[in-house]
């Protein structure tokens, strides 16, 4: 090989490095904070501004900042619609035992209620129920998906 040649390629080379350092990529909306899911695709809304669901750690049932922010939104929503009442469904990702999902599940819901209690909220008005992992809204086996899945739902009773 000539060393014109070989000039030539690393030219190549090296150029096509830095055009591939100034491309840019868009950001996905999916973030993780530490491992909690604090993204929007997957959020509904008791009532708007009202976000229905908080979302916790891998095997922890702990209320994150966000989800006490939350929590607090459906506590004023529910003393403004005292006729209303919930069912705090609680959730787990795919990883562990059915039973221990359903346990831990239980302790998410259970931490939410008491932690809407706190706010005024009669228990009497709020039921609870755990899944497990028995009703991901992600079915992947992703990061991304198990921080999704662990989750406490507040949605209204029948």
């Amino acid at each position: 090989m000539s060393a014109q040649l070989i000039r030539n390629l690393l030219l190549v080379i090296l150029a096509t490095l830095a055009l591939s350092a100034c491309s840019t990529t868009k950001k996905s909306n999916n973030l993780l904070q530490g491992d909690v899911y604090t993204g929007t695709e997957t959020i509904e809304y008791l009532a708007t501004g009202v976000p229905d669901r908080v979302f916790f750690a891998t095997n922890k049932s702990v209320l994150t900042t966000a989800a006490r922010d939350t929590l607090r939104k459906q506590a004023a929503w529910m003393r403004k619609n005292k006729d209303i009442s919930v069912t705090l469904e609680g959730h787990a990702d795919e990883r562990g035992t059915r039973e221990y999902n359903l346990a831990l599940g239980e302790r998410r819901a259970n931490a939410a209620k008491d932690y809407l209690m706190t706010y005024g909220i009669s228990g009497n008005r709020i039921n609870v129920i755990s899944y497990g992992k028995e009703r991901p809204v992600n079915s992947g086996s992703t990061p991304l998906a198990w921080s999704q899945n662990r989750r406490a739902v507040t949605v209204k009773a029948n």
